[in-house]
């Protein structure tokens, strides 16, 4: 086989893999560095060092697994550590989630803004760490041992910080609207 047709298979079998992806890596990154453009460099880097290491990738194994924990090395590598103090857009952020009807009344739309800047708001004050977990988990759907391996930890750890991490949110939640409340 000649170089340029392995570079091709090499290459068109990564597409493959790999672009179906780049909602969900974006929306991670967006979540860890709390701005679009730095999003788009940190998903631009993982694809590129995703491709120069697809070679030592096990076919069989979990991709997406794989090109998310990429992701998370690229970014933790690109900071000292996770920022405590970051800022984000109260506006309609990328990766949001939609509502089921393509075409919301006025207010729906008020109601699904107000709700998206409340758990936003709440997802701020908690731990990087929490924050992690819960998009993996809740918003891209990973396993537990999938998340486990992107984070590094044991899967009992990502069960245990899941747990903790909804209660934060419930609390945060619950504490954002009642001083909402006494207002």
């Amino acid at each position: 086989m000649k170089v340029s047709e392995f570079s091709h298979a090499h290459t068109s079998a990564f597409d493959d893999l790999a672009l179906p992806l780049c909602p969900s890596l974006y929306n991670l990154a967006c979540w860890l560095t709390r701005n679009p453009s730095e999003a788009e460099d940190l998903v631009q880097e993982t694809y590129a060092k995703a491709l120069r290491g697809f070679g030592s990738f096990q076919t069989g194994t979990n991709f997406k697994a794989w090109i998310f924990r990429i992701l998370r090395n690229c970014f933790l590598s690109s900071r000292s550590g996770l920022a405590a103090t970051r800022t984000i857009s109260l506006d309609e952020s990328p990766g949001a989630v939609d509502t089921p009807d393509p075409e919301p009344s006025p207010e729906m739309q008020l109601i699904l803004r107000c709700q998206r800047e409340q758990v936003q708001a709440a997802l701020e004050q908690l731990s990087p760490d929490f924050v992690e977990v819960l998009i993996l988990c809740d918003v891209e759907e990973m396993k537990y041992r999938d998340i486990a391996d992107v984070l590094s930890i044991p899967a009992g750890t990502v069960m245990s910080r899941l747990s903790r991490a909804r209660a934060a949110l419930r609390r945060a939640l619950l504490a954002n609207h009642a001083q909402g409340q006494s207002r």
